[in-house]
């Protein structure tokens, strides 16, 4: 019973990244809006960008979260 904290503690460190994605997509979307905005002729070329970058920072949040939840639920 111990080891609970200790777990509990790792999972939420996992769970950092899940927070650190959510918000560097956001500023990734604002800033390809923004640069939308301003070069609406480039939209193609941002939206592919935007959309292979977001998908490489899911797939970090991704991993924390299995993580955390391999944590969780596997016994010591």
């Amino acid at each position: 019973m111990e080891n609970m904290g200790l777990v509990a503690l790792s999972a939420a460190l996992c769970l950092l990244s899940c927070v650190a994605a959510a918000l560097s997509m956001g500023i990734a979307t604002g800033k390809a809006v923004d640069a939308v905005a301003r070069q609406p002729e480039a939209s193609g070329k941002i939206s592919t960008t935007l959309l292979l970058g977001l998908g490489l920072t899911e797939s970090a949040a991704i991993y924390g979260f299995v993580s955390a939840l391999i944590l969780m639920f596997t016994k010591m």
